[in-house]
């Protein structure tokens, strides 16, 4: 008896300082466990072998590439085409409370966008579209990344495209008004830096970064800037640690893209997004050319698409922009 009273005590002294040690703010935690699947779930999954894909032969393998002017911006994290300055590249980056930077195709520093009153977490992908105002367009920041699965939101910042007349270094663009589009996943807090916005339906999509998979969350237009939006799953998809994508000005193209490959979609008209991605896309040229690729986007005009790069962990190297020339 004295023996089974010693082990319960001993048992009840071991359980109070596991709890202590699982629950002290100082202590090591462990990751979140991803929630099993949902055997109601109906989210549509890709059937294509991403290892036997096609390479599309519509633009050119080898990129024209362009040193940044300037360097200290070490952390580039997506590019996006400016649909109302012709010429005009969004980059942003990958660092709390990062301004939109302005640069163009020849790298050039044309100063930067401020969103007063922002306060970013980390900010991962940005991309130009549509929103509420016909014949407008906007910037969308995309403050969705979370390495270690901590957040119960995420974020996407949108506001108006600002008219830049002759910017330069010294330019510096002051959004006061920047609509917060907050957004909640189902039942677990991902990391992700790929957001698309269909210019089609207006409707906001961020993609998963995951190891060999990929989960497509929907924000249907009109996305509320008062509530938390709860995103819907769309699309499965097998696509490895996703960096960056985007959708063309038209809608009619969709690229995706990790650190060492990107990927191409044609969508014809009628399809949904994820109906089009649904469908096995085409390897779209990278010439490997970047220590850790994270942007990719569409020129405005079509006539190719843009990669960037972060550089901040590799001494010596230099950031620059390649951009593969669609074939005449």
């Amino acid at each position: 008896m004295k023996h089974l009273i010693l082990s319960a005590f001993a048992y009840c002294f071991l359980c109070v300082a596991c709890s202590k040690s699982n629950n002290d703010s100082g202590g090591t935690t462990n990751p979140p466990v991803e929630p099993p699947a949902n055997p109601a779930d109906t989210t549509p999954s890709t059937k294509y072998d991403i290892t036997q894909l096609a390479a599309t032969t519509i633009f050119e393998t080898s990129p024209v590439l362009t040193v940044m002017q300037r360097q200290d911006y070490n952390e580039l994290s997506g590019v996006a085409a400016s649909v109302l300055n012709s010429g005009i590249l969004y980059m942003h980056n990958d660092a709390k409370n990062s301004p939109v930077v302005i640069t163009n195709a020849k790298g050039e520093d044309l100063g930067k966008i401020v969103l007063e009153g922002v306060s970013t977490t980390n900010p991962e992908d940005i991309s130009v579209g549509p929103g509420p105002e016909s014949g407008k367009t906007y910037i969308y920041l995309a403050d969705i990344g979370d390495n270690k699965h901590t957040r119960t939101t995420v974020a996407v910042y949108r506001f108006e495209e600002p008219v830049l007349s002759n910017p330069n270094a010294q330019t510096e663009i002051h959004i006061s008004n920047a609509a917060k589009i907050t957004l909640k996943y189902p039942s677990y807090a991902y990391n992700a830096e790929t957001l698309l916005i269909d210019p089609v339906t207006k409707d906001l999509f961020i993609a998963t970064k995951e190891t060999a998979k990929s989960t497509l969350y929907k924000a249907a237009y009109p996305q509320s800037t008062s509530a938390t939006i709860d995103l819907v799953s769309v699309l499965y998809m097998p696509f490895d640690l996703l960096t960056s994508g985007d959708v063309s000005v038209d809608g009619s193209a969709i690229l995706l893209r990790n650190k060492s490959q990107i990927w191409y979609w044609k969508r014809s008209a009628g399809q949904s997004l994820a109906q089009a991605l649904l469908i096995a896309p085409e390897m779209a040229p990278y010439a490997g050319n970047e220590y850790q690729g994270e942007g990719v986007g569409f020129a405005a005009d079509g006539s190719g698409y843009y990669t960037n790069t972060e550089i901040r962990d590799y001494p010596g190297a230099v950031s620059n922009i390649s951009f593969y020339k669609r074939k005449k």
